[in-house]
């Protein structure tokens, strides 16, 4: 038996996420099915995280393991000339067994996009949430910077989670990081997080609450409050789908050792 990581980059606006869906449109389901013709054989496909409908991906990370002879490479030609152009493998590699690509993700990036601009230029619109209005952008990074450490995300996170959070269910998460910044052309306001992991709809619920700190219907220190509240309510809204990509995924190495 082979083993593969592939490195996937997705534009999700036709697609109903990440996980294989009966008779709709996946981003797994896409790649599954590819590898199934290449291969003819009965492939299983991990993924480092479930994105939902319409988000994207930059380094998404897939795992799979078979008996065919192709190399990597090959694999990476075959899947992106058959691939519809909207999901291409940026990466292939050989791996050792002990790599999956959900098990050894120790840290995954993300980041949202919020156009500050009159007017989004219809190339970006698919990729941006439009807000123009004012925003205490201070207040959003002070915000921001609460979310950092371990934490009750309860308030940030949908009411029920996939089929993996009931595994596991504590809503406690830890967040490496946090910036609330501009684009280099200073249309857009972007927030990068940076986390071990993720409750379902998270990203999106925080950055909710940071627009309504930043219109002024939250105070930066209402964050710590909501943490014991445990209350999705009470934090901001859930916004769209679009304005978010996983941009990488971060792996333990171990797997490594003993490759050449």
């Amino acid at each position: 038996m082979r083993y593969f990581k592939l490195t996937i980059a997705y534009d999700g606006s036709d697609f109903h996420g990440w996980q294989i869906q009966a008779n709709k449109p996946t981003i797994q389901g896409e790649i599954v099915g590819v590898l199934r013709r290449v291969t003819q054989e009965h492939i299983l496909l991990h993924g480092a995280g479930r994105t939902d409908a319409g988000v994207h991906a930059l380094g998404q990370v897939g795992s799979f393991k078979t008996q065919s002879a192709l190399s990597a490479q090959e694999f990476q030609r075959a899947l992106n000339a058959l691939l519809p152009p909207t999901i291409r493998i940026v990466a292939a590699e050989e791996v050792g067994p002990d790599f999956n690509a959900r098990w050894s993700a120790r840290g995954k990036i993300y980041r949202y996009r919020i156009y500050r601009g009159r007017v989004v230029p219809p190339m970006v619109w698919r990729y941006v949430l439009h807000y123009p209005f004012p925003l205490d952008e201070d207040a959003m990074r002070d915000a921001a910077a609460r979310f950092v450490g371990m934490h009750d995300f309860a308030s940030f996170a949908a009411s029920t989670g996939t089929a993996d959070d009931d595994k596991e269910p504590s809503t406690e998460r830890e967040i490496f990081s946090t910036e609330v910044a501009h684009s280099p052309d200073n249309e857009e306001l972007v927030f990068t997080v940076n986390g071990r992991s993720f409750l379902r709809y998270m990203v999106r619920k925080m950055v909710g609450t940071l627009l309504d700190v930043g219109r002024g219907k939250l105070a930066p220190a209402d964050i710590d409050q909501l943490y014991e509240l445990k209350d999705r309510s009470k934090s901001g809204p859930t916004v769209p789908p679009q304005g978010l990509v996983m941009v990488a995924v971060q792996l333990d190495e171990a797997w490594r050792i003993g490759l050449p």
